[in-house]
């Protein structure tokens, strides 16, 4: 075992894998020396439609220990990635890795086919029941969660091989032009699927709308696509909410959102040409709907809002409070129907959304990012993976992205749920580095990394809250009491990768 900078305990080789520990933020450099998406000749006349999924199975030459992959933007309405594993398994393939974009509770259904060894890891983040059996040591599949930008890197710089992306094509045609905006599943932005497109080592696109060539609006065009398959669904796009889209009226919530919004207009950012990040949750909301306010009393012009768009975002942008939404992911349909209608709302990759290892990241060009918390520690390292019991229960999502982007990333979380603090002396598991946070939000006050020593005095001249954390952490332990640390043992089930493909922390199996 070595140390990380963060002082967790990293194994030098994990899997047969070698692995790097996490250093810092910025310094590591791509590894040039792999491989890119062979070509391929496709002959006029030659057909791509096939009849099924075991047909494109067989054309694509998946084999054991092969790795496949699919996108979520339907969310926990996903139908397709059960369909593909259950041909697979089916089909006698087994040793067959998942590098998904995310894996939702509604994939449990994959769990007797890791019992049966036809998956054997996820190179990926996963959500619900399989991430909480590997914690317990109940289901052996190792487990590397990546943020959104890590895993676009993974897969661009070689990392990750997908041998087949299998990619849910709400609208497409014969030759395999796609979009997400028409059809029965629609879900929108295709963002996450792009990335899949241009590196897999084969695209299947499958479709339950086949529509005739050439489907437009194109997100996904035909020269990145080897087969097409018919099915007859993709899954329930009214399960793409997976969270509240709603503003919360919880009064705790309410006031943690006044605070972030009076630290965005204290920095001095609320001003023409403003770009915003923030998430579905019901404080998020809230946050974007005090900012809202403040930049109608300014009269100010946002260039624009990025990220899982929701229908709040879509109002700003047609109220006129932003130029354009840049949207890797539709987080409800009011958002699945703008990018069909409203040409400012774009749909990118999630590898120019927030890859580190590309000519310029969307995420480097935010003001200002709301992010969420499942723990913060007094180091400003922030946990969004595992929970109070020590398992592992959520991906990553763009947290450590955007927060080593933004010029202001700002947690906002209640300083305690229930009787368990927030506020910890050490988190769990490290998912975000704690040099790329900035601001702390709580409803007792707001925590200001001493690496912002300037902007702690803004704060202060605006007459903010502002507190230390060390402060705020005893405040919340004299009222919840110290929690025990939770009891692991020895052995690894998951890595917490970095987006620079270094690894930031591990995950435990939880003692019984």
């Amino acid at each position: 075992m070595v140390k990380n900078s963060l002082g967790r305990d990293i194994p030098e080789t994990w899997c047969g894998r070698a692995l790097e520990p996490y250093e810092d933020p910025f310094s590591r450099l791509p590894d040039l020396d792999r491989a890119p998406r062979r070509l391929k000749r496709h002959n006029p006349g030659d057909k791509k439609l096939l009849g099924s999924l075991r047909e494109a199975i067989e054309a694509v030459g998946l084999k054991d220990g092969m790795t496949i992959a699919t996108h979520h933007h339907l969310r926990n309405g996903d139908a397709l990635l059960n369909q593909v594993v259950s041909e697979i398994d089916a089909m006698g393939i087994r040793d067959i890795g998942i590098a998904s974009s995310s894996i939702h509770p509604v994939h449990a259904a994959l769990i007797p086919f890791i019992k049966k060894g036809t998956i054997t890891r996820f190179e990926c983040g996963v959500n619900g029941l399989i991430a909480e059996l590997v914690s317990k040591g109940q289901l052996k599949c190792p487990i590397t969660v990546r943020s959104h930008g890590g895993r676009a890197r993974s897969l661009v710089d070689g990392e990750v091989r997908v041998d087949v992306a299998f990619i849910a094509a709400p609208c497409c045609d014969p030759l395999g032009n796609m979009n997400g905006t028409e059809g029965p599943s629609a879900c929108g932005s295709l963002g996450y699927a792009f990335t899949d497109a241009e590196y897999a080592h084969a695209v299947v696109a499958v479709t339950d709308n086949l529509v005739p060539y050439p489907a437009m609006p194109t997100s996904i065009p035909q020269h990145l696509v080897d087969f097409v398959v018919q099915v007859e669904t993709l899954g329930d796009p009214s399960k793409i909410v997976s969270t509240t889209t709603r503003i919360t009226r919880d009064p705790a919530g309410l006031q943690i959102a006044r605070y972030a919004a009076d630290v965005i207009d204290a920095a001095g950012l609320i001003k023409d040409g403003f770009s915003f990040q923030t998430g579905a949750g019901g404080t998020s909301l809230a946050v974007a709907d005090n900012i809202k306010q403040k930049m109608a009393e300014k009269g100010v012009k946002g260039s624009f809002g990025c990220g899982g768009i929701t229908g709040y975002f879509v109002e700003m942008l047609e109220q006129g409070f932003f130029r354009s939404l840049l949207d890797v992911q539709c987080f409800d349909l009011a958002a699945v129907a703008s990018i069909g209608r409203n040409t400012a709302h774009q749909e990118i990759s999630a590898n120019l959304y927030a890859n580190p290892f590309n000519r310029g990241a969307v995420v480097n060009q935010l003001d200002c990012v709301i992010l969420g918390a499942t723990e913060v520690d007094v180091d400003f390292n922030v946990n969004v993976n595992t929970e109070s019991t020590g398992y592992l229960l959520h991906n990553t999502g763009g947290h450590c992205d955007t927060a080593a982007g933004a010029k202001l990333s700002v947690i906002v979380a209640p300083a305690l749920r229930g009787r368990l603090p927030i506020v910890r002396e050490r988190v769990t598991t490290v998912t975000t580095p704690g040099d790329t946070i900035d601001v702390i939000v709580t409803e007792r006050g707001i925590a200001v990394n001493p690496r912002r020593p300037g902007l702690a005095e803004q704060l202060r001249a605006a007459r903010l809250p502002v507190v230390d954390i060390h402060a705020l952490h005893a405040e919340v332990c004299g009222i919840t009491g110290t929690p025990r640390d939770v009891e692991f043992e020895d052995e690894i089930v998951a890595l917490i990768e970095y987006r620079d493909g270094t690894i930031i922390d591990t995950v435990r199996r939880v003692a019984r």
